[in-house]
């Protein structure tokens, strides 16, 4: 899904990106996370808009190895994506058609015990997180099943909200539990970025975490206090009339440039309860790679 070079081509660098299909059940946003370590901000910052993360491992040997490692990639998304309240959690073995011998059961489930091993200790709970061997190039196990692992006999979650099972990765897509949606409470918009669209203007992305955004709602973003009118709001380059919790959307705003505007700032509605700044407040904080530990 590395679509960077074509990024760079057209001339602009989105560093995360999005990505939209449909399964029976949902319409799915894949937030594509970069891997590469000089990435983790980046990958931070896309991993805090998902409702479920979806952890690619690789099964060649060698490379399963360097991710589980102390400081390997596996290890550091999986504790940012718990760390982050990413609370669901599937695991794609990928790349079974390069284990000694080609998709090898028995590196399958070495691996399962490993990573399942980590995410415990991580606080997700293995039995609610679904194993599925796959080959991307390949597209073993995807959306299809394989018949290169006939001894794959499915995956299956255990949760309160009730059990699932299936065979490929699209099915425990479908299993993915939908968060409560606040829709009731005030509009409340992070800014994951502002962009300057040619012949549009100034259009601000972030994912509505509760209440719900509109076309010609005026807005004031926290902490700079900066008032505007909501022009349009897109998804997926389609217009919506009204933007929901869990949305990723890009709004454009009337008279405010793109300088006025940095990401973490919060978008409200000015007619009811928009942020305001506090005093103090409460925070819980997890450290990560602590040099003492």
């Amino acid at each position: 899904l590395d679509k960077l070079k074509a990024e760079r081509e057209r001339g602009i660098t989105i560093d995360i990106a999005l990505w939209k299909f449909e399964t029976a059940r949902y319409y799915v946003t894949i937030i594509d996370a970069p891997g590469h370590r000089d990435f983790i901000k980046n990958m931070i910052t896309g991993t805090s808009q998902a409702d479920c993360a979806v952890l690619i491992v690789a099964a060649g040997t060698g490379e399963f190895e360097a991710g589980i490692s102390k400081n390997g990639q596996t290890r550091e998304h999986a504790l940012l994506a718990f760390t982050l309240g990413v609370k669901q959690l599937i695991v794609g073995v990928n790349k079974m058609d390069s284990t000694e011998p080609p998709y090898s059961e028995t590196r399958f489930e070495e691996i399962k015990k490993e990573v399942s091993s980590y995410i415990k200790k991580i606080g997700y709970n293995p039995a609610a997180v679904a194993f599925v061997p796959i080959s991307g190039w390949n597209g073993d196990n995807m959306l299809e099943v394989s018949e290169k692992m006939p001894w794959f006999k499915g995956w299956a979650v255990e949760r309160k909200e009730g059990k699932a099972d299936g065979k490929c990765l699209i099915e425990a897509l479908d299993a993915i539990l939908p968060p409560s949606r606040p829709t009731d409470k005030a509009l409340r918009l992070p800014l994951q970025d502002v962009y300057k669209i040619g012949g549009i203007g100034t259009v601000p992305v972030g994912r509505v975490e509760t209440g719900l955004l509109k076309p010609g709602m005026v807005v004031v973003f926290a902490p700079a206090n900066i008032t505007t009118e909501v022009k349009s709001v897109e998804m997926h380059h389609e217009a919506l009339t009204e933007a929901v919790p869990g949305d990723n959307v890009g709004f454009n705003v009337k008279n405010v440039s793109v300088k006025e505007l940095r990401r973490g700032f919060v978008a409200g509605d000015t007619k009811n309860n928009p942020p305001k700044g506090a005093a103090d407040f409460t925070a819980q904080v997890i450290v990560l790679n602590h040099p003492g530990q």
